[in-house]
Order: C-alpha cells, then sequence, then structure tokens
C-alpha cells in the first residue's frame, strides 16, 4: 500500500488516498485515534460508478463513521472510474440497459454476466485491501463492511472471517448464485432497503433477506427511491456498527 495525499477535513478526520498495485483507494481515521487504542474498520462498498463519482456520498459515511470512532476505507471497484475498461462487464451494462429502456424483464443470463464477474474479481482484492489496512498501526479489528454491490458483500461475509458484521444496501440485481451462497452467512446484518427503488426489484430484495442463515438479521424498509435514505436510517446503521464492532 503507498499513499499518495493527504488532507485533514474540517471535522478533524484524516484522508488519504492511497494505491494497492493497481487499486485505487481511500482511508478515512478519526481526528483522535490514539496509536495505544488502534480503531476498528468499517470497508464501504458502492455501487461500480467510480470513486469520482460516489466521493460526496462515500466521504459522508466516512465521517459518520469517525465520528462514532471507527476507521473507514474504501477501493475502486474493477472496470470502474480510472481503473481499465473491462470489455464483458461493458456488454453486460449495454444488454442491462438495452432490457430496461424496452421494458423487458431482466433475464437471469444478464444479471449473472453484470455480477457474477464482479463479484469474482472485487472480493479478493477486497481481501488484499484488508491485508494491508489491518497492518497499520493505528487500524484494528474487529471489521465491518457497509454498503454494497449487495452480491459482494455477501461473498465477503461468507468467505472472509475478518469482517464481524455486515450492513448491506439492497438495491442491485442478485444472481441466483448468491441465493444460495447468503444462506451460508452466519453474521449480523443489517439490510437497508428503500421501498420504491427504481432500479431495485423488491421481491428478489426481500427473498435474499429470508435467504440470510444469520440468527440475527435485521430489514429496515423506508418508503422512497435509491437516493432518499432517510438521516434516521443512517443512524441505526451506525447504532448496529457500535453494537458489533465495539
Amino acid at each position: 500500500m503507498r499513499f499518495t495525499s493527504e488532507q485533514r477535513l474540517d471535522d478533524g478526520v484524516l484522508e488519504r488516498e492511497f494505491t494497492l498495485g493497481e487499486i485505487p483507494g481511500i482511508l478515512w481515521t478519526p481526528a483522535s485515534a490514539p496509536a495505544s487504542a488502534p480503531a476498528p474498520l468499517i470497508l464501504l462498498g458502492h455501487p461500480p460508478l467510480g470513486l469520482r463519482k460516489m466521493y460526496p456520498r462515500l466521504v459522508a459515511r466516512a465521517r459518520h463513521a469517525a465520528a462514532d470512532g471507527f476507521a473507514a476505507a474504501t477501493i475502486e471497484l474493477p472496470g470502474s472510474g480510472d481503473r481499465p475498461r473491462w470489455a464483458a462487464a461493458e456488454q453486460a451494462r449495454a444488454d442491462l440497459r438495452r432490457a430496461m429502456e424496452a421494458g423487458e424483464p431482466v433475464s437471469d443470463e444478464i444479471i449473472d454476466a453484470l455480477v457474477l464477474p464482479l463479484v469474482e474479481r472485487a472480493v479478493p482484492e477486497w481481501q488484499a485491501a484488508l491485508d494491508a489496512l489491518l497492518s497499520l498501526p493505528e487500524i484494528g479489528g474487529p471489521v465491518g463492511y457497509s454498503g454494497g454491490v449487495i452480491s459482494i458483500g455477501v461473498r465477503l461475509a461468507v468467505v472472509e472471517p475478518r469482517i464481524v458484521a455486515a450492513g448491506l444496501f439492497a438495491g442491485s440485481f442478485v444472481p441466483r448464485a448468491i441465493f444460495e451462497e447468503a444462506r451460508q452467512v452466519t453474521i449480523p446484518l443489517h439490510v437497508l432497503l428503500q421501498w420504491d427503488d427504481e432500479g431495485n426489484d423488491r421481491q428478489a430484495a426481500l427473498d435474499l433477506f429470508d435467504a440470510f442463515g444469520s440468527k440475527e438479521k435485521s430489514l429496515h424498509a423506508n418508503m422512497g427511491g435509491h437516493t432518499g435514505v432517510p438521516q434516521f436510517a443512517a443512524d441505526a446503521a451506525a447504532q448496529f456498527f457500535t453494537r458489533h464492532l465495539k
């Protein structure tokens, strides 16, 4: 991991951009993070729209986490932002747009092509980032995952034992294979669902929640579209991570 820039935000949070090989990322640490008490870490998941486009929402989430004493980090997903284009992913996105513009149902084949290769590539990169982040003296466990793509969160919850709790954002297409993986998830879950999300299959989100094998899981559904998440929903998610990471 190589840090490429550093700045203090107006609330004192330290923001550092880094690269891990060819993968860009950002790390935020609380203003008062004593070396004697390394901060727990929350990994901030996001859709494959690019870190620059997602930055305003990511930094708001990171500041919220820092106010509760957590470090937060994110990485650029494969094929997004300034990373090399990925022909298969571009084709899958084009097929998705074509189906949605035509008012046609989105087929399992399109969903698989869109999501599964992304999961296969992104999850090992998240694990490599976690290795590097946990080697820093100011970062400690335990670790939580917050956000989407929900299929990436599901896979990480299954394969990464260092992640002990996850706050997942429903709102992306889910391959049938991920439903089977969801049955293997056992960590505490806090799932956020926007009831009127224009791009989300609500029933699929409910079915995925039902499939999770966790003994502790809660579904928080609010009226409104994809970007209309109310502030109190963020507060509830913060309380969830405080319970499980501190």
